[in-house]
């Protein structure tokens, strides 16, 4: 099995490697070019920030919050999207009500949109880049929803009246089933997005005990290395995510599977 699954993968991991040592030959010519440690940091200062980090308390805590408030931004976002798609499925006038709602969300500036939240949350530096997040979660993942929802073939539901199955049946063993595969692949994505947010809001707020207000500490004190350290923790926490729930979804459409042949 294990030599299976290499043989399926080889190709994507030989071309995730050549670009792994792509982007390090860029920043090492990028550093030799610059030759200024304070404009860019050299890989080793920066592998070295980036272990001595892994034995920071203080990093930990810092990457456990962001990574909290992302994941409870993400719920709230979901739930809220659950529910449009759940009211524009009721017609097409209540589709027509949400759109604009959606559309002027999803065209906000993002910037301006934090620090005006900000101000709202009278300097709430922890809630403020949550409800960003929100702000710019929540119409793509209606529009995901709501894509998985109105690709469900006609036909079923047809066969599902004429079978008189509950709308509780439906629900969950018909419609939920068919539409988990998209809404699991595109999770992970979602996810990872979210996490970019946050730390994004936060290094504008300068969050205490977050990965943002860590790099913009470090920013503001010339801690070059430190930051690029940082910086790498973050794509490598939203590689992370990726992959987790990349598995969730190959889990899911196995299970499927298992399901649709009993």
């Amino acid at each position: 099995m294990l030599k299976k699954f290499f043989t399926q993968r080889k190709i994507n991991i030989i071309c995730s490697i050549a670009a792994l040592v792509l982007m390090w030959l860029v920043w090492i010519i990028a550093y030799y070019s610059v030759g200024n440690r304070l404009i860019v940091p050299s890989f080793e200062d920066t592998a070295v920030s980036f272990w001595h980090n892994l034995s920071d308390g203080a990093f930990w805590t810092a990457v456990g919050n962001s990574l909290l408030r992302t994941l409870l931004a993400f719920v709230i976002s979901f739930v809220l999207a659950a529910a449009f798609t759940a009211f524009a499925l009721l017609g097409s006038w209540c589709k027509a009500l949400i759109k604009p709602i959606t559309v002027i969300i999803r065209t906000l500036p993002t910037m301006a949109v934090i620090l005006i939240i900000f101000k709202i949350t009278y300097g709430n530096r922890s809630l403020s880049p949550v409800i960003v997040t929100v702000l710019v979660l929540f119409p793509m993942i209606y529009s995901q929803l709501t894509a998985a929802a109105e690709g469900i073939d006609g036909g079923i539901k047809e066969m599902a009246q004429v079978y008189g199955i509950s709308k509780r049946d439906r629900m969950f063993k018909i419609y939920l089933p068919l539409v988990s595969p998209s809404v699991f692949s595109q999770t992970g994505a979602n996810v990872s997005l979210g996490l970019k947010v946050m730390i994004s809001s936060e290094v504008l707020v300068n969050t205490a005990k977050g990965l943002g207000g860590m790099m913009q500490e470090n920013s503001v004190v010339g801690a070059v290395a430190n930051l690029a350290a940082l910086t790498l923790t973050a794509v490598i926490l939203g590689l992370i995510i990726e992959l987790a729930f990349s598995q969730l979804s190959r889990i899911n459409r196995k299970w499927l599977k298992g399901e649709g042949g009993k």
